[in-house]
């Protein structure tokens, strides 16, 4: 397992999700939902200059037969600019990795984990995007911990 923290993204068309992990990629935490629009890449460049990440994960939502939905294409877009902010952004300019890992149902499963805790529908939409970041970033980590290797498929930067 690499060490190091990342950075969790539920791709949303609202919102974005943002979650990210301890230095031993062991437990993912929510950190915050950035509104979705022209502040969005910024604001995600100030989340990683307090995390320092050594890769940012981004959700990929495929539909349950894991083809392409309209969403799918609306992540893959945002990771494409994430990668492109994120080209020299990391310590030293140095780049941080951008990864899309297969999401399906992260959603579902944060509102059904938010409900059990107590939480109306109404409460939910608040957090709802960060408690799915943290589920993908979860089940990017545990991945690499039971299979040795980095989870998902890189994204290079818009242009390149």
């Amino acid at each position: 397992m690499r060490r190091g923290r990342r950075l969790g993204i539920d791709v949303g068309r609202a919102r974005v999700g943002v979650a990210t992990c301890d230095l031993d990629g062991l437990i993912a935490t929510p950190v915050e939902t950035v509104p979705r629009g022209e502040g969005t890449i910024a604001a995600l460049r100030a989340i990683a200059e307090d995390y320092f990440p050594i890769e940012i994960v981004v959700g990929l939502p495929l539909s349950l037969s894991g083809a392409d939905t309209p969403s799918t294409d609306d992540a893959r877009t945002l990771a494409g600019e994430i990668a492109a902010a994120f080209a020299t952004a990391g310590e030293g300019g140095a780049s941080i990795p951008v990864v899309l890992v297969d999401e399906r149902m992260s959603t579902v499963t944060a509102q059904r984990q938010l409900r059990e805790n107590g939480r109306k529908a109404r409460g939910q939409r608040p957090v709802i995007d960060q408690a799915a970041a943290v589920i993908i970033l979860q089940t990017a980590l545990d991945a690499e911990r039971s299979s040795g290797r980095p989870p998902g498929s890189p994204v290079t930067p818009e242009g390149t």
